[in-house]
């Protein structure tokens, strides 16, 4: 958390705006007349629509009996606009794209009439997903196992809050957890977030509460966090544990921010706080392991920060999800924030801390489309750079067809003096799908990966789309691992895979199932991969 130190400047693009669909005398790029809103209808579906024959039969009739759908408080709490406000088409759909960000929704749509009067009626459609059930995971990617098992629900009581109890094993550590979350406590904007953790090498325990800048339009931000984990981390060669410490950290932060709110397109925020960061690390109790020990690090610092955020936004399908709408940034956006840690506020060093981060879209969803977007953050101490990272990232989609995706993806990370317990690296966990996880470290990575995406119209039992693609991803390292070994070079790997995204359970991620053949790398390594997880996107 520290201040942006750059000016960028961005040079927009026309973008093409994607035609709406019809609507009934709609009034959403009418400014003709000041026009006020009336009447506001709430259309709640259940998880399964029993009007469509192929969903009438009786295991999704019981799955809607026992289902209990959002509250209307919880759908009206999240709404921009009330009735007898003055109708903004603006409002409207950023409220689609709030309502469109719970789990506990698969989609969200905001339809609007001008009635004779002069008055705007606005119908407000939200689609419930199934949100109770056992929280089941066994997934597999760069040789390694994961498995995670316990009960969720991400729709208590129909109150849209998350709660879950589970036991999670993978190659880092066993963990049993309970975790509560509300993105509306209360029925107002500020959310909260608990974790309570016991795992095999230590614990984790955090409380976040926040309000955030829930709008563009919003005025003020507030809130803080608590954190304290315990736990071994590992460094890697080729893709094996080779060294390992214990760390404990306590962090705290907190802050405030305010902004003028969303002017001639653009919103202006700045934040202030300050921020409590106590590592210490040290040998593993019972170790198997030689020791790497990282240098302890007590930072305490106040920080102001800066975001600046433009409003153009494009909805679109069949990019990085399976026949749902997305919602996607083309417009600039900027952050950045600056501290001073020092000896006299109880740091264990004096210490400049920064970050910043800035993306860019540029052309039309319907055609071509580049998000660009770069980041750098570091320390400088006693006229030193310490633990530097910047990184440049590319994404690239080009639409071939409805059901045709051509896409490509570039990510770059260069590191100066970095800390010991954060490396660059490099592997089957952040996208050389062909190789063990964690295969290569140094200071510097770069990442290329191609894609053909297709989508099918295929539906299973009307319970999840599919897709599939077909990939080639190529990577390197630069730089010395830690523990000496040198990087092999440019590592490419090929393969294909199915997508699987359910549309009626409230995990909000899509099951990857890749079959990879790695074409270099040291001879130790497997000559196919397969991967089985769940992530976020296509």
């Amino acid at each position: 958390m520290a201040m942006m130190i750059a000016v960028l400047f961005f040079q927009a693009s026309q973008a093409e705006s994607p035609s709406p669909e019809p609507e009934s005398e709609s009034v959403r790029d009418s400014s003709a007349q000041t026009t006020v809103i009336g009447e506001i209808e709430l259309r709640k579906l259940n998880v399964f629509d029993l009007s469509n024959e192929d969903e009438n039969n009786w295991l999704y009739r019981l799955a809607n009996r026992l289902h209990m759908v959002t509250k209307d408080r919880v759908i009206n709490g999240q709404l921009l606009f009330e009735s007898g406000a003055e109708y903004d088409a603006r409002l409207i759909e950023e409220s689609e794209r709030i309502l469109r960000q719970n789990t506990y929704l698969y989609d969200a749509n905001i339809e609007t009439t001008l009635q004779q009067d002069g008055v705007v009626d606005v119908v407000v459609t939200t689609k419930d997903v199934w949100t109770l059930g056992p929280d089941l995971s066994l997934s597999r990617k760069g040789g390694e196992n994961k498995s995670r098992f316990g009960i969720e629900e991400q729709n208590l009581f129909g109150r849209g809050q998350m709660m879950r109890f589970s036991h999670e094993e993978n190659v880092d550590r066993r963990s049993n957890s309970f975790e509560f979350a509300d993105r509306h406590l209360g029925h107002s904007w500020t959310s909260i977030f608990l974790q309570v953790a016991d795992n095999s090498d230590g614990e984790t325990n955090q409380l976040s509460l926040v309000r955030p800048f829930y709008a563009l339009d919003a005025r003020w931000t507030a809130g803080g966090r608590v954190l304290s984990n315990d736990g071994r981390d590992a460094l890697y060669v080729l893709g094996a544990e080779s060294a390992e410490y214990q760390r404990e950290r306590e962090l705290f932060t907190a802050f405030a921010g305010w902004s003028k709110g969303l002017r001639d397109g653009w919103a202006r925020r700045w934040t202030a706080g300050i921020v409590y960061d106590d590592n210490q690390f040290s040998a593993v109790p019972v170790p198997t392991l030689p020791s790497a020990i990282p240098t302890d690090r007590k930072l305490v610092y106040p920080f102001l920060g800066f975001e600046l955020l433009q409003d153009e936004f494009e909805i679109t399908s069949n990019r990085d999800q399976i026949g749902k709408q997305e919602d996607f940034l083309l417009g600039a956006r900027l952050t950045g924030s600056i501290g001073w840690a020092a000896e006299s506020f109880g740091a264990d060093r004096d210490a400049l801390l920064y970050s910043a981060t800035a993306s860019r879209g540029f052309g039309s969803l319907n055609s071509k489309t580049l998000l660009l977007s770069a980041s750098a953050s570091g320390r400088l101490e006693s006229g030193h750079s310490s633990n530097v990272l910047a990184t440049i990232g590319a994404r690239y989609y080009v639409t071939q067809s409805r059901k045709r995706l051509f896409f490509v993806a570039l990510q770059g990370t260069a590191g100066l003096a970095l800390d010991l317990d954060n490396p660059v690296q490099l592997g089957g966990d952040n996208g050389l799908r062909g190789y063990p996880l964690r295969y290569q470290t140094g200071d510097k990575n770069m990442l290329i990966t191609i894609e053909q995406r297709y989508f099918t119209d295929w539906y299973p039992f009307r319970l999840a789309r599919v897709g599939g693609a077909i990939f080639a991803d190529v990577g390197r390292v630069w730089g010395r691992n830690p523990l000496g070994t040198e990087p092999l070079g440019w590592l490419k790997d090929v393969g294909f895979g199915l997508r699987l995204a359910p549309t009626r359970s409230s995990s909000n991620k899509m099951l990857h199932l890749d079959i990879s053949f790695p074409l270099d790398g040291d001879p130790t390594i497997d000559s196919m991969q397969i991967s089985l997880e769940s992530k976020r996107s296509f």
